[in-house]
C-alpha cells in the first residue's frame, strides 16, 4: 500500500521533505482490530512537533496522521462488546473516524473515571502506532468513532483532532455566555473553537490574537468581535484565553490579558524551546496574581470526540479546509510551518 513515512527526526524548513513516499505491507490485524481503507486524513500541527522532536519520541519509522476518516474493510467478526455498544452496527463499508487516542489500558484509575487521555499507557495514533497518511490502517475497534452523515470525509477529518481538542479546551475554559474569550493563534483548531463558541455562547465576545494578518481577516469574517496581533490588547480584559500557538510568548501575553480569576488554557502538546526564557520574565503581580489560572489540555477522550461530532452536526459546524494528494503531504506540512494556514489542511487518500 502507498504511504508517507517518517524515518527520522529532522528540522523544517531546512529539510522540506521529511516524509518519504513508500510502498509498505498492508497491516496484519490482531484481536479486536479492524482494517480501514483511508479516504481522508487531516494534517495537524502536532505532526510538525513529531517531525521536529518536540513530542515524546515517535516509533520510527512511523506513518503519521491522526485525523482519519475511512471505511471498514475487514475485522468486524471479532469485535469486542465495547466497540459494538459505542458504534452500533459495524459492517464492512461502515464509515468511521480515528482520533489522536489510539488506545489506553482500560484498568487504571484514569481509564475507570473516563479520563483515558491521562492513562500512563496512552498510545497515540500516528506516533506510537501507524496513522492515516496511508491507503490502509488498522485500528482498535473500541477507539473508532461514528461519523455523522452530514459531513463529507474531508469535512469530518479536521473535526477529529482540531475540533475535538478545541471542544475540550472550550469546556476547560469555564466560559459562560456573555463573557469574553481570547483565542491565541487562529489555525486548524481555533477557527473551529470560534464557530463552536458562537454556537454555544451566542452572547460571548471573541477576540482573536494572531501574528498573521490573513488569519486576522479570516477571524473577523467568521464573526470575531476583534482581531489583532499577539502583543496587542482589546478594549477589555478577558474571562478566558485558549492558546494554540507553539510559542511561550503567547502564554505570557495571555496572562496579561486575562481578568482576575480568569483562566488560560494551553492547547499545545509542546512549546518550542527558542523563547523559553520568557518564562523567567513573568511578572507575578500583573500576570499571575489575583487567582489567575493556567491549565493545560492533554490529548482527548473518546467522549470528547463523539460529543463534539454530535454538537458539530447539530450546529452545522464545518471546517474551512484545503485538500492535498497523499504524495503532497510534505507540501502541506511545509506550508503549515511557514504559517500558510487558512483553516485546516486535509490529505485526500
Amino acid at each position: 500500500m502507498k504511504s508517507m513515512l517518517l524515518r527520522e527526526i529532522i528540522q523544517l524548513p531546512q529539510n522540506s521533505t521529511p516524509l518519504t513516499y513508500n510502498e509498505i505491507p498492508e497491516p496484519i490485524l490482531e484481536a479486536g482490530e479492524v482494517l480501514l481503507r483511508v479516504t481522508a486524513c487531516g494534517v495537524c500541527h502536532t505532526e510538525l512537533d513529531e517531525i521536529e522532536g518536540r513530542t515524546p519520541p515517535p516509533r520510527l519509522p512511523v506513518v503519521l496522521g491522526h485525523q482519519v476518516v475511512g471505511t471498514v474493510v475487514k475485522g468486524v467478526q471479532r469485535l469486542p462488546s465495547l466497540a459494538v455498544q459505542s458504534l452500533g452496527t459495524l459492517d464492512s463499508n461502515t464509515r468511521v473516524g480515528v482520533a489522536w487516542i489510539a488506545s489506553a489500558c482500560g484498568e487504571c484509575d484514569f481509564c475507570k473515571s473516563r479520563q483515558e487521555n491521562l492513562c500512563p499507557q496512552f498510545k497515540a495514533t500516528g506516533r506510537d502506532v501507524d496513522g492515516g497518511y496511508a491507503e490502509y490502517m488498522k485500528v482498535r475497534a473500541d477507539f473508532l468513532h461514528p461519523i455523522p452523515d452530514s459531513f463529507s470525509d474531508a469535512e469530518a477529518a479536521p473535526l477529529l483532532c482540531g475540533g475535538a481538542i478545541g471542544y475540550r479546551s472550550l469546556r476547560l475554559s469555564n466560559l459562560q455566555d456573555g463573557q469574553s474569550l481570547g483565542l491565541m493563534g487562529f489555525g486548524g483548531s481555533n477557527h473551529l473553537v470560534l464557530k463552536l463558541a458562537r454556537y454555544k455562547f451566542p452572547n460571548a465576545k471573541i477576540f482573536v490574537f494572531s501574528r498573521n494578518p490573513k488569519e486576522r481577516e479570516f477571524a473577523l469574517l467568521l464573526g470575531a468581535a476583534w482581531a489583532g496581533g499577539i502583543d496587542q490588547s482589546p478594549l477589555e480584559g478577558l474571562d478566558a484565553v485558549i492558546d494554540t500557538t507553539p510559542v511561550w510568548g503567547a502564554v505570557s501575553e495571555a496572562l496579561k490579558r486575562v481578568r482576575p480569576g480568569g483562566r488560560v488554557v494551553i492547547n499545545a502538546i509542546r512549546k518550542e524551546e527558542s523563547d523559553k526564557s520568557i518564562l523567567s520574565q513573568l511578572d507575578y503581580p500583573s500576570q499571575l496574581w489575583m487567582e489567575k489560572e493556567v491549565k493545560s489540555v492533554a490529548n482527548v477522550t473518546r467522549a470528547d470526540v463523539r460529543e463534539f461530532l454530535q454538537v458539530a452536526a447539530e450546529a452545522g459546524i464545518k471546517p474551512e479546509f484545503q485538500e492535498y494528494e497523499l504524495k503532497d503531504a510534505n507540501t502541506a506540512l511545509l506550508e503549515m510551518k511557514q504559517g500558510k494556514i487558512h483553516g485546516s489542511k486535509v490529505l485526500r487518500i
